[in-house]
């Protein structure tokens, strides 16, 4: 963006989502004019200019978190979305950057790539497995979860050799695929129960940092699987009654929660969604001095 007049020595711009300053023209000695200092000076932090920057800049950064969220929620969520939308959004820098070689799929599992363009006409255009530019003729697309993305580990490949970087994580996000023999296997998971924290309070702050909600005694996540809403729910032991805290097993629960899925009833997406929960959480447990990371 352009420089705008901090009183009259100083002009003010965002740069990377930093306000920096500099001399005006005609306030520094010859042949310095132009040049930024190194820190904003004392004298312009209340100046309105600054102040405003600041608070655009504050916008700025939770509008590229809003975008950001909304892509991987159609992504985790596997929701379709019109092709001209997308166009319209990358018209806006934020959005642009969360869409970034976001993985799309059209009318078809052949219809599949990185998006590279789409344009107001309602066109899309992806790279495919061939490395190609090809037209996504498709009026919407989605942006699978990776646990239901065909070819996900030549996309992967291809990925590495482009050295192309999502603005959101979709390739690359952690997947446990559910296993064959589930089929009358008891209700719950254990794999990674019993991960200890110095207290309810620390493992409640480590699942609402993971963008979780905590119900009750759970840690909980709602996920949408094949057009159904599921929870995941990792139990949590009292914070009333223990010092310390414990995760317990991981369960799911159809929508409103009134059942508890046996395992054959739960979906790939919700199966890999919960485990991730479930595998995060055990992740930030309390290792004691000497012990095994």
């Amino acid at each position: 963006m352009g420089w705008l007049a901090a009183g009259d020595t100083y002009e003010v711009s965002l740069v990377e989502g930093q306000v920096v300053a500099r001399r005006a023209s005609g306030a520094s000695p010859a042949g310095q004019e132009g040049t930024q200092e190194r820190a904003l000076p004392a004298e312009l932090e209340d100046r309105p200019e600054v102040v405003e920057l600041q608070r655009f800049a504050e916008w700025l950064d939770r509008h590229a978190a809003e975008c950001a969220a909304q892509v991987g929620t159609w992504m985790v969520s596997s929701l379709p979305v019109p092709t001209g939308l997308l166009a319209r959004l990358r018209a806006d820098a934020a959005w642009q950057a969360a869409l970034r070689d976001i993985v799309l799929v059209g009318d078809g599992p052949h219809e599949v790539g990185f998006l590279c363009d789409a344009d107001d006409s309602g066109g899309v255009r992806v790279m495919n497995l061939e490395g190609e530019t090809v037209p996504l003729s498709a009026r919407s697309v989605t942006m699978p979860h990776p646990i239901l993305l065909p070819g996900l580990e030549q996309l992967r490949a291809l990925a590495a050799e482009s050295g192309l970087v999502q603005g959101v994580e979709q390739i690359h996000r952690a997947i446990w695929r559910k296993p064959a023999d589930t089929d009358g296997a008891p209700a719950a998971v254990t794999e990674f129960a019993g991960a200890e924290y110095r207290s309810w309070f620390h493992l409640s702050s480590r699942a609402t940092s993971l963008g979780y909600r905590i119900a009750g005694s759970s840690v909980v996540d709602q996920i949408r699987d094949a057009g159904r809403i599921i929870t995941a729910s990792v139990g949590m032991s009292d914070p009333y009654t223990e010092e310390r805290a414990w995760t317990g097993s991981l369960t799911w629960f159809d929508e409103g929660g009134r059942r508890r899925l046996p395992l054959d009833e739960v979906g790939p997406v919700a199966w890999s969604e919960g485990m991730r929960m479930a595998a995060a959480l055990h992740a930030g447990r309390t290792v004691p001095k000497g012990g095994a990371a």
